[in-house]
């Protein structure tokens, strides 16, 4: 792979990352988008979902430490083959998420976070051939 693709490829993963982060913020805010996550059968989530979505947040920013630091963009954890294997299993937890997604009851959430997982997926693959 090209430096420039994986590169291109971890930066996207984060801003994607970046995204997902002020979307569950404003879920725990009790924005009424809850049609697009956790199933989709809150407009408005509970206070159970909502400490959901605070954990979420925090797994968002080591998932984007871990794909910068594969790529060569960070380096915070001192274990580059822990952050190579950890990016695999990135890739397979994105893998998964198409398939939970798309199973979902809620429209909106298949349309959007099912695809958005096939490119989390895809972005992860490049940078861990890196």
């Amino acid at each position: 792979m090209s430096a420039g693709l994986v590169t291109g490829a971890a930066l996207l993963f984060s801003a994607l990352m970046a995204g997902l982060i002020v979307f569950q913020a404003a879920l725990i805010a009790g924005a009424p988008l809850g049609h697009f996550a956790w199933g989709g059968q809150d407009r408005v989530l509970p206070v159970q979902k909502r400490l959901g979505s605070a954990v979420s947040i925090g797994l968002y920013l080591i998932f984007a430490v871990l794909v910068l630091q594969r790529a060569g963009l960070a380096t915070v954890l001192p274990w580059p083959g822990v952050v190579a294997v950890a990016v695999w299993v990135l890739a397979g937890y994105f893998g998964l998420g198409i398939v939970m997604n798309a199973a979902s009851r809620s429209r909106p959430e298949r349309w959007t976070m099912a695809p958005l997982c096939a490119l989390l997926a895809v972005l992860t693959v490049v940078v861990a051939l890196s």
